[in-house]
């Protein structure tokens, strides 16, 4: 058989894009209840639901996007603009994870946006309310009167945040139980017979901060101990200043004797700066940190951890996030996470 001229355009696919009556006619269902279905078909049987989904990954079926935001309005996509400044270890991988987990099954996708400043954090809230580029917003780090939360409000836009603020009109969030921690915190310090507390922080400028602070104050008032508060913001987390601090604070003759820490990584460099000067973790002085990963415990191993799972809080703020696009009342989705304590030493 002769070959075709080396100049002639390739041949062109005979395979057919897989469209909503390609999976009818592979499940038997009709088009309503495919396109139902691909829609998130929450009314489904959920047998139903996951025959759709199988048949639509077997021929490869991918939404026109275009056209579905044509029809409906709606883009399917759903946007975390996420704080990447945050010191919690593994932070966005677990709540990626966890929306991702919770998106599986519906129409919706997930776009990142990873911002290292509020203002620019901002700016990418106001980008996608503009352009109408998702369907709803999880926000990350609330303040008190955080511009996102009164943007969105503003907009009626649906959303959720990851942390409380205090505006009066009610919003949808869910949150770590902050007071609950630092209550749980000062209680442990208190009970293995610490007097000079010392609560630590890396970011003042957020709701969880105050939420801390208020309750640091008032817990150790209670207990009849002294405690201060400590701002480190000025440093990266794992900086030479961090360790160093450790290093000044063991030469410190009043230095407290129970600490509470909101990061490991600047636990462990404090720690690891206490330890180069023999000022060891248990014997001389007391540590609670929060949690996010398994790294603290494994640098030290005794350490008291507070644990704040941001995987299930992912999971938490997308269900928040689609009861909401689906016309919920804000005030009905509003949630808290309870921390879980690790007392090892």
């Amino acid at each position: 058989m002769p070959k075709p001229p080396a100049d002639s355009p390739a041949p062109r696919s005979t395979a057919k894009r897989a469209t909503l009556k390609t999976i009818s006619e592979i499940t038997g269902l009709s088009l309503s209840t495919v396109s139902l279905s691909l829609r998130g078909g929450a009314s489904l049987k959920e047998e139903t639901r996951r025959k759709v989904a199988e048949a639509a990954a077997l021929v490869g079926y991918i939404p026109d996007r275009a056209g579905v935001r044509l029809r409906t309005g709606k883009t399917n996509v759903i946007a975390l603009v996420l704080d990447g400044a945050d010191e919690a270890i593994d932070f966005a991988s677990h709540m990626i994870r966890g929306i991702g987990e919770a998106i599986a099954g519906t129409r919706y996708h997930l776009t990142v946006i990873p911002e290292f400043d509020r203002l620019a954090s901002q700016e990418s809230v106001r980008y996608i309310l503009e352009n109408r580029t998702a369907d709803g917003v999880i926000i990350t780090h609330t303040g008190l009167r955080d511009r996102r939360v009164q943007m969105l409000m503003d907009a009626d836009f649906p959303f959720v945040s990851h942390g409380r603020t205090e505006f009066f009109t009610p919003h949808p969030f869910h949150d770590f139980h902050a007071e609950a921690f630092a209550e749980m915190a000062v209680e442990r310090l208190v009970a293995k017979g610490c007097k000079r507390l010392m609560l630590t922080v890396g970011d003042d400028t957020t709701t969880n901060f105050h939420n801390i602070e208020r309750t640091f104050s008032r817990a150790v008032q209670k207990a009849g101990v002294t405690g201060r508060v400590l701002v480190q913001k000025n440093y990266r987390p794992a900086a030479p200043e961090v360790r160093q601090f450790g290093r000044d604070l063991a030469a410190d003759p009043n230095r407290p004797d129970g600490v509470i820490y909101d990061s490991e990584i600047r636990a462990i460099s404090v720690l690891l700066g206490l330890a180069d000067c023999g000022v060891l973790l248990g014997r001389d002085i007391q540590f609670v940190c929060k949690q996010t990963s398994d790294m603290l415990s494994t640098v030290f191993p005794t350490a008291d951890t507070i644990e704040e799972d941001v995987y299930t809080a992912g999971l938490e703020l997308t269900r928040l996030l689609l009861r909401r696009i689906a016309g919920e009342p804000a005030e009905q989705l509003q949630t808290l996470s309870e921390p879980v304590a690790h007392w090892r030493s």
